[in-house]
């Protein structure tokens, strides 16, 4: 938090929270795996990484 607008940093841990947690569910309860669930993590992750570089 050094660097980064707190609120960004809240973004960006939730956002890996979010993405984490996902991405276990489906690895290890076999959560299933659809179109529309691979594009909201993408989302997640590009809007994750565009506050990053915006904030800096």
């Amino acid at each position: 938090m050094k660097h980064l607008p707190a609120g960004t940093a809240y973004v960006v841990w939730t956002g890996i929270g979010s993405f984490g947690i996902t991405v276990l569910g489906v690895m290890l309860f076999n959560d299933p795996v659809s179109a529309p669930r691979v594009l909201c993590m993408t989302l997640i992750v590009l809007s994750v990484a565009g506050l990053k570089l915006i904030d800096g």
